[in-house]
């Protein structure tokens, strides 16, 4: 067995250590991640009160007895919370628990008022399910994989700190609870995952599904959408895990893949010298990227989980479930599949699945027009172009689907040419005005009259002798020359199939 290289002795998760610690993990440990995600959902209101569900106004504005846990207020389950988290649940094809219960996780922290937690443990709304994700290989290929999930479970979420420098004061900590008791929905998978490739995979699946299920923003900046990865390292597959370390404090799918990265390592160099992993929940410093120690991990005997009292189990019935169902969208993968069997490479496909809105307004401009790589094209290079260049989301698009189809249209009756096309295009996009309206407007009908054509013709033939010359003689890239002279003249609205036509007629002519 050949010796693999030595692991960086900075637990760095930066691109030039991750590579190496990752070759050098690859040929003597086996790596096994799973994560816990935590979704804030799309409610108007909080999970257990009437309080808005907006953590970014002003601090300590949307609050009330019940969110910041007075002594006697009761919780009233937000029902568009539960219907949310079924719909993941069906996504996932978990097992729904028709009657589940909600319990109090107890714990003391500052941002947390009522000194416990309202989740689910012994009886989640949703058990087992699988996420499938499609990992880029070294070779350019894909490998799809399914990661199997524990649960999936409703709770609350807490309220917000900020310490230090963040707020101007580097001995002070400010709270807000305008989180707390934000309906949250968290979702724990299996330790399926064996590379950092396959946990970004993961996380961005997943935030893929939740984006179109329309039950969370999913906006990670702002901590609507949470991940927390644990990770432990084995030497082969038929020993058992490795201890697990948890790394919390995670605010970009980039950070939590330099966060595994740096663990890894970490891990790596502890195991190397003997030493015994800690259970522990590490935290993620990006400024030095390194991961350091929190706290010991806590057990779910340190909570001393009960049911909460206050709540009455929670009753699904068939109804409220084919409610529920009948709402759920066709969801990213599949809807993948069904594109490439239009007949759209699985790289289209995956670009026009990217968001739900996307392959909406696809789906749209394809409706009476069945060509699907025409629409695909003009959308992904065009449109989807000019929308990244100007940092505008294709719902604000100023070309809407039937426009763009109305312009591909044009161009298959022989109205306009492909590149008029694209001058028709860019001035759709600065003033919204309909194809057909900027082509009467601007003269950029296309010439298809065969006499005004040939005339153009011979006058670019009598200008250009050389160029004739040469395509007699043999030269066929001088005909291209001839051609552009015509579209010159014409400023691009000739038939270009007409010109190729009547041109190499006039030369025949002029070769007898």
């Amino acid at each position: 067995m050949v010796a693999p290289a030595s692991v960086p002795e900075t637990h760095s998760g930066t691109e030039a250590g991750a590579t190496s610690s990752r070759i050098e993990i690859m040929s003597k440990y086996e790596i096994v991640i799973g994560m816990e995600a935590h979704a804030e959902l799309l409610t108007e209101t909080k999970q257990f009160c009437g309080c808005a569900n907006e953590p970014l106004s002003a601090p300590n504005t949307n609050v009330c007895p019940v969110c910041l846990g007075f002594p006697g207020s009761l919780p009233v389950l937000n029902k568009k919370g539960v219907d949310l988290s079924l719909r993941t649940v069906l996504a996932f094809n978990s097992d729904i628990n028709r009657r589940n219960f909600f319990e109090r996780k107890n714990y003391f922290y500052p941002d947390l008022p009522k000194a416990f937690q309202t989740t689910q443990m012994a009886q989640p709304l949703g058990e087992g399910g699988v996420i499938e994700i499609e990992v880029p290989q070294p070779d350019g290929t894909v490998e799809v994989k399914s990661v199997s999930l524990h649960d999936v479970h409703m709770e609350e979420d807490t309220g917000k700190s900020s310490h230090g420098e963040a707020i101007g004061d580097p001995y002070s900590s400010l709270i807000d609870f305008n989180r707390s008791g934000v309906p949250l929905l968290e979702i724990v998978s299996n330790p399926d995952m064996r590379s950092v490739e396959e946990a970004e995979a993961y996380m961005t699946t997943l935030r893929q599904i939740l984006l179109y299920l329309e039950v969370s923003d999913c906006k990670m900046e702002q901590g609507r959408l949470r991940f927390e990865a644990s990770v432990s390292l084995r030497k082969s597959t038929e020993d058992p895990y490795g201890t697990r370390v948890e790394i919390k404090n995670l605010n970009s799918i980039k950070s939590v893949r330099d966060a595994l990265r740096a663990e890894i390592a970490r891990q790596t160099k502890e195991l190397d010298a003997g030493n015994i992993i800690e259970q522990a929940t590490m935290l993620w410093d990006e400024a030095s990227g390194t991961t350091q120690k929190m706290r010991s991990k806590e057990h779910a005997h340190d909570y001393r989980y009960f049911p909460e009292p206050d709540l009455a189990p929670l009753e699904i019935d068939d109804a409220w479930l084919e409610r529920v169902k009948a709402s759920m969208p066709e969801l990213p993968r599949a809807r993948k599949l069904r594109f490439i069997e239009l007949g759209l490479t699985p790289y289209e496909a995956s670009v026009l699945t990217s968001t739900r809105e996307i392959a909406d307004y696809f789906e749209v401009a394809l409706e009476g027009y069945y060509k699907p790589k025409v629409i695909s094209n003009w959308l992904a290079n065009e449109l989807l172009g000019r929308l990244n260049a100007e940092n505008v989301n294709i719902a604000q698009s100023p070309v809407a689907p039937v426009q763009l189809r109305d312009l591909v249209r044009l161009i298959d009756a022989g109205t306009i040419s492909g590149k008029i096309a694209k001058e028709v295009f860019d001035e759709m996009f600065v003033s919204g005005k309909d194809a057909g309206v900027i082509v009467e407007e601007k003269g950029l009908t296309q010439v298809s009259d065969t006499g005004e054509l040939e005339a153009v013709c011979r006058k670019v033939l009598e200008a250009n002798p050389k160029a004739v010359e040469d395509f007699l003689g043999g030269k066929e890239k001088s005909f291209g020359s001839l051609v552009g002279g015509v579209m010159k003249e014409t400023k691009g609205r000739a038939n270009p199939g007409l010109v190729n036509e009547l041109l190499r007629a006039e030369l025949e002519k002029l070769r007898s």
